[in-house]
């Protein structure tokens, strides 16, 4: 059975850093585009970014750009979220999901880590 499984949330400071994690078994990793999520309380779920099966091709929304980077260790079945520079609005409970091509569906979900940003 195919399992994405989060880790790394926390409580931090606005300014600060945190590095969730989400490990996969029971599939083929390496065959997967990787893609994370986020849900804060009263909101709908809000599409974060992703990153392609090698890790050369990542996109992110214009809310986390250029303080969220992308990255995975095929070799581990990890696929990592490094987040900078947090501000209260990135509280949120974090989602990997993973799917087998750029126009499908996501295939599978982790049951999400939460992230809470003080100010």
């Amino acid at each position: 059975q195919v399992q994405l499984v989060e880790s790394g949330g926390g409580l931090v400071q606005a300014g600060g850093s945190l590095r969730l994690s989400c490990a996969a078994s029971e599939l083929t990793f390496s065959s997967y585009i990787m893609g994370w999520f986020r849900q804060a309380p009263g909101k709908e779920r809000e599409f974060v970014g992703r990153i392609t099966w090698s890790g050369v091709n990542t996109y992110y929304a214009d809310s986390v750009k250029g303080r969220f980077t992308f990255s995975r260790d095929n070799a581990k079945n990890t696929v990592y979220l490094q987040m900078n520079r947090l501000k209260p609005e990135d509280t949120a409970v974090y989602y990997c999901a993973a799917k087998t091509s750029v126009v499908g569906t996501w295939d599978y979900w982790g049951q999400g880590t939460q992230v809470t940003v003080s100010s």
